[in-house]
């Protein structure tokens, strides 16, 4: 895919924090994520792999605009985030989510998740508020989720329930782009199958652009066209994922595929 085709382009991030001392009296500071250049095209799967602590999820967050970049350019079709004016944030804001590692401790404890899920719908007046309950049953029906769970709260699923909750909830507001943090991280690889197969029959379905963020390689192989590596907040490798499988250029990446005991996630689970 060439980069004329970007939904999002990211040029020259950098993102450095700067923590005061317990009693305020000093402070120090680190760069979380250093000179980052990539783009992500429309309607592909791009995935952003790391060890913990490398730098992934903020380079997330700083696409969706929820950390704001010390420094660097991220444009969002075309259009510089950092510019934009209150119309275009609201509307970016709808096209662009987000999916947690534990999406049921993104819900409200003391809500009903079906209102919560309905929460996207009328806040972006995609619908009225009689519409609301039957778009949201749609969208349960969706991900594999029965009429029933509209009116129970987040402690009563499972694990793989809360993630497909989570990813309802995403879906609400008709993204374009949606930022998948560790989806599978918490799942036995069973349900992890599942949830991932649902992932990409929506990307076909809605025509969806994600973006995995990750540090296993099997789920990379099984979802991205192209990913890249990430280390203590430098990218160190991009390319297509094929390629990084058969000829790894550096050495985290290496190590990473040495590193993979996961089994193969099965397309047909």
């Amino acid at each position: 895919m060439h980069p004329y085709d970007a939904l999002i382009r990211v040029e020259n991030l950098r993102k450095e924090y700067t923590v005061k001392s317990m009693f305020g009296t000093s402070a120090k500071s680190f760069v979380a994520v250093e000179d980052a250049s990539f783009h992500i095209s429309r309607g592909e799967t791009w995935g952003l792999i790391g060890e913990s602590g490398s730098g992934k999820t903020t380079i997330g967050r700083m696409l969706l605009s929820l950390v704001e970049p010390t420094s660097g350019t991220i444009l969002f079709d075309g259009n510089d985030i950092s510019k934009l004016d209150r119309s275009y944030q609201r509307q970016m804001r709808r096209r662009t989510q987000m999916v947690f590692q534990d999406s049921g401790s993104a819900f409200n404890p003391r809500r009903p998740v079906g209102e919560q899920i309905a929460f996207g719908l009328l806040q972006y007046d995609l619908c009225t508020r009689r519409e609301a309950r039957g778009k949201v049953l749609d969208l349960l029906d969706r991900v594999g989720l029965a009429d029933m769970h509209y009116d129970r709260y987040a402690h009563e699923f499972s694990g793989g329930q809360k993630q497909r909750l989570g990813i309802a909830r995403a879906l609400a507001s008709r993204p374009d782009f949606i930022v998948l943090d560790e989806p599978t991280a918490a799942l036995d690889v069973s349900v992890q199958a599942q949830i991932l197969n649902l992932l990409k029959d929506l990307q076909q379905e809605r025509h969806l652009t994600l973006m995995l963020i990750t540090h296993n390689l099997a789920l990379v192989e099984f979802m991205c066209d192209r990913a890249a590596v990430l280390n203590h907040g430098v990218l160190v490798e991009a390319g297509s994922v094929d390629d990084m499988f058969q000829a790894p250029q550096s050495d985290l990446t290496r190590k990473l595929l040495d590193a993979v005991l996961e089994p193969e996630i099965s397309a047909a689970a």
